[in-house]
Formats: structure tokens, sequence, C-alpha cells
């Protein structure tokens, strides 16, 4: 690469035969145009569903997630081939926080979005103490059996809200486990891209099937209300909000920082082994660059963000790493951003599908953080990794909460203390068990 802020990308005539393109190398525009496009199908399902499962507007976190995207870009120099879309994280907390029933727009988001804010100042500051003196000092206070731990908590700690939010009916439980079949069923029986794009294509494949079963045969269900999307209007400004700060959103979302940086950390160095390049001294300013992404969506109205597993998936299959192809993807997100039509359509997506997706998703979310025991070989042999794994999952899955004052730290920010706490209290110096 390059020794200037930003690389000269070299522009590679094909990706034939699996050729490697990378993050400062670019193909001709068309086919950028359509990796871009590519990428923005990827994140959609998860940036989609997060806002909806928290009443934001699904639009613009859409939107948003291109701005963060830009400016995620521009801190890092274009250097590291990343898309932010809308974090999981955050819903627990900002569910708590904000008292949403889980249908129809949250009518306490202002709350939370200062909550939102502060989290994105938290994660900035801690991207700046790593750009000064790096990264060891994460890796010393949250080792693998500590990542793990966290990760796994954020899908348990959701587990409850996914089941709630298909217990309406009777038909609504049979749709949500027909949904979870779609999902399973493209995660095993598709391959290439679709295998990818598992959750935009199972929830495109239930919902299809819900429509047929309460709008054309009239069977149980509330049949989908397409004139929302036939009165909407092609183009418009998004939504925004103006966030209010309270003291106890702040304190509750700040903590979900840490929680970010173990998993953007995960994904930058993931990224970093497929292209050959070490990117460890750009994970201070991607730090800063979430964090400011993050801060930024707080202020207009939507969700924290955070880089995304599935935009990393579809380049490990693709081997095109080139950081210009998330440029073209933002600017086509934040296009869709201005389409009201478009957010119609994602707001007519039945309770009972996105609730069986929800289940999909936030399982997926807790196996991940197994996965990260077992990728990095983690010794359950040695009781302190049994305690620590053993007393995280049950504070964050029990939503264990403890109040001081004013002040209450409950579920997934409990399981992350908690986490990093017991590991330092229970650390041998001598020992090199991960």
């Amino acid at each position: 690469m390059s020794d200037s802020y930003f690389p000269r990308w070299r522009t590679q005539p094909s990706a034939d035969a699996g050729r490697v393109v990378a993050p400062d190398e670019r193909l001709p525009w068309p086919q950028m145009f359509a990796m871009g496009v590519q990428h923005v199908v990827a994140m959609f399902g998860s940036t989609v569903l997060a806002p909806l499962l928290m009443g934001f507007d699904p639009n613009l976190c859409i939107f948003m997630s291109g701005i963060g995207t830009l400016l995620f870009f521009v801190l890092v120099g274009g250097r590291v081939p990343s898309y932010l879309g809308s974090s999981f994280a955050f819903i627990g907390l900002v569910i708590a926080i904000t008292g949403y029933g889980g249908h129809g727009p949250n009518l306490n988001i202002a709350l939370a979005l200062g909550g939102i804010i502060a989290c994105g100042v938290a994660y900035a500051i801690i991207g700046l103490i790593v750009a000064a003196i790096g990264t060891k000092w994460i890796e010393t206070l949250m080792p693998p059996v500590v990542t793990g731990s966290i990760v796994a908590v954020i899908g348990l700690n959701l587990a409850p809200i996914a089941v709630k939010g298909v217990s309406g009916s009777n038909f609504d439980a049979w749709m949500a486990l027909v949904t979870v079949l779609c999902v399973g069923g493209v995660a095993v029986f598709a391959r290439g891209m679709a295998q990818r794009l598992l959750i935009l294509i199972g929830l495109a494949i239930a919902y299809a099937i819900y429509a047929i079963l309460t709008n054309g045969a009239g069977l149980g269900g509330k049949p989908i209300d397409f004139s929302i999307v036939a009165n909407a209007a092609w183009f418009g400004m998004p939504h925004f909000t103006a966030p209010v700060f309270s003291a106890q959103a702040m304190t509750l979302l700040a903590p979900v920082a840490i929680i970010l940086v173990a998993e953007n950390l995960g994904h930058i160095k993931a990224v970093g082994a497929m292209t050959g390049q070490s990117l460890d001294r750009y994970i201070g300013r991607a730090f800063i660059g979430d964090g400011l992404a993050t801060i930024a969506s707080g202020f207009a109205g939507g969700t924290g963000v955070t880089t995304y597993a599935e935009n990393i998936g579809v380049m490990a299959v693709t081997k095109i790493y080139s950081t210009l192809v998330f440029v073209i993807a933002a600017l086509i997100a934040i296009v869709l951003g201005f389409s009201p039509k478009f957010g119609a359509v994602i707001q007519t997506i039945p309770g009972p599908v996105l609730g069986g997706v929800s289940i999909v998703v936030f399982g997926l979310i807790a196996v991940t953080g197994a996965r990260i025991w077992v990728v990095n070989k983690v010794d359950f042999s040695d009781n302190r990794n049994l305690i620590v794994a053993a007393v995280t999952l049950v504070l964050g899955a029990g939503d264990f909460t403890l109040k001081l004052g004013g002040f209450a730290l409950g579920g997934i920010g409990t399981a992350t203390f908690g986490a990093i706490i017991l590991y330092a209290i229970l650390r041998r110096p001598s020992s090199n068990v991960v």
C-alpha cells in the first residue's frame, strides 16, 4: 500500500479465476457497482431487523448505515474494507430503557438515542487510546474466554424478546416455526451467495407463505396491508429524531462500547488474515470511525452501528476486498434511505415472520460466542475459564441487575463487566492458558 493517507487504487481488469482483489485495488466500475449491490443485499436483513425489533425507523437506519460507512472509510483512510450496519448489542437495553412493547414505532426512542451517543463517545475514546498505545491491553483484559462469553450472552439475553414476539396466537407461533425452517433450509441446502443471504432469502420465502395463507386463503393471522406501500411516496426525506440525554440511559448504554470493541477487533483481525495484510495499525482509527458513526446515527435517530460479519462473509466468498466497493454500497444505502416506499415495504413484514427470523439470528449470535471458544481452543479444564464462562452466561441470560442509588446495571452490562472483572481477579500471572 502507498504511504499517502488514502491508497492509490490500482485497476484490475477482472476477478476471474478466483483472483484476490486487494483493499487498494479495484475492478472496472460496472463490476464494482455489482459488488456494491451485493454487499447492500448482504447487510440488508440484519440492518433492517435490528431497528424493527427496537421500534426504530428502518429507513433511517439504512440511511445512517450508509453515512456511517462513509465516515468509517474516511477515518481509516480507505484501508479497512468494512460495512457498518445496525448493532444487535443495543436491543435488550434499548427495550428496557424505552419500555418498548414490540410493535410499531417506539414512542420513547429519544431516551435511547442519548445513550447510543454516549456509547459512541466511549467507543471513540477507546479508539484514541488504542491509536496511542495499541491493542495489547484489550487482548489482556478480554481474552477469548471473555469475548466468547460476552458475545454468547447477547444472543441469550435477547431470547425472551424473540419468543415473546411470536406468542400472540397459535397461528403466530406456527408461522414463526415455518420461518425458522425457511431460514434453516436456505442455510443448509442453498449454495454460494444464496447461502450467505440466508436471512434475507429465508425472510422473503416466509413472507410469501404468510401472504398466501392470510391474504390469499384467509387462514388465521392478520392479512398484510399493502395499501401503505401503494400510498407511500417514492422519494422523501428521512424522519430524523432529536436525542434526549438521560443519565440513566447513558450509563446503561455506554458500556456497550466494550462489546463493540471486542466485535470490531475480531472482524479486523479476520479481514487482515483473509487479505494477507496486517491491519493492526488501523485498529485505533477503526474504533474511532465506528464510534463517530454511532454518534452520528444517535443524533439523527438511528441505532448504534458496528462492522458486519455478513459483509466479511461476502468478501471471503468473492475474494474482492477493495474498500471502494463499500463506498458504492454506502451510497446505494443512502439513496434507499430517501425512499418512503422502500420503508413502507419493510413495515409490512409480519410480526410472526420477524419473530421467527429473530429466533434464528439471536441463536446464531449465541453460537458465535461458542465458536470463539472453539477457534481459540479455550481450555475449559482450567477452572478459571470455566467459572468465567459459566457465571457470565447466567448473569446475562437471567438479566441479573445491580443497583447503586439511581444507577442500575443489568443484563448484558452486568455480564460484560462481570466477565472482565472476574477474569482479572481469577487470573494467574504465571498461566499461559487462554
